[in-house]
């Protein structure tokens, strides 16, 4: 069962941009959120979703940002996210908030950082259902299991030009592999699948 977690709800300027290096978003409703600091797990909570329970009602919202002066359990939402909770003149309110899975509708997706290249590659995994424990590459054989960095990018180097078979593995256990992957520039790369739902 998801723990269920309590703290203080604010909103800020979001624009789907942060510390979690995703793309700003376009079109639809903006509802994301910063992740406290102590909660933050050096950007693994990067992309998980997280439903929020405050006065006024509750809301589901994607993490993309780093709130570093938020305290354990406090989220920073969109105005948005924010409005669906609370009166926007409140500002700060009480909230609770369990990770939930994110309700997406494709594969998850490979992104190839800008300057990726055969022997400095960071790759970054996008539109995925739950939380992200690891990421690993097939050579020689065998997996190696690529270093996460606290910017939520898998970084490795000497990678060689590709294309690569990757595996990701998330909080649950539940694995993706894909082979063929490109080498991108600034690029992604969609899987052939998605990571499943929970029993």
């Amino acid at each position: 069962m998801p723990v269920t977690k309590s703290g203080e709800g604010t909103y800020y300027a979001a624009d789907g941009s942060g510390a979690c290096g995703f793309a700003p978003a376009s079109g639809g409703p903006l509802l994301v959120a910063a992740m406290n600091a102590p909660d933050w797990a050096g950007s693994g909570v990067c992309g998980m979703c997280a439903r929020v329970t405050g006065p006024l009602g509750e809301v589901t919202v994607r993490i993309v940002d780093l709130c570093p002066e938020c305290q354990t359990g406090d989220l920073d939402l969109s105005p948005e996210a924010f409005d669906r909770i609370a009166e926007h003149a409140a500002g700060r309110v009480p909230i609770t908030w369990i990770e939930v899975p994110c309700d997406v509708g494709g594969p998850l997706v490979y992104h190839f950082k800008d300057g990726s290249n055969q022997w400095w590659t960071a790759i970054q995994i996008r539109e995925h259902r739950h939380r992200i424990a690891s990421l690993a590459v097939e050579q020689n054989g065998a997996w190696t299991d690529i270093e996460r960095l606290d910017y939520n990018y898998f970084v490795i180097e000497n990678l060689g030009p590709g294309p690569y078979s990757l595996r990701v593995t998330d909080v649950h256990g539940q694995e993706v592999t894909d082979q063929g992957v490109p080498l991108g520039d600034d690029q992604d790369a969609p899987s052939a699948s998605q990571l499943p739902v929970c029993d």
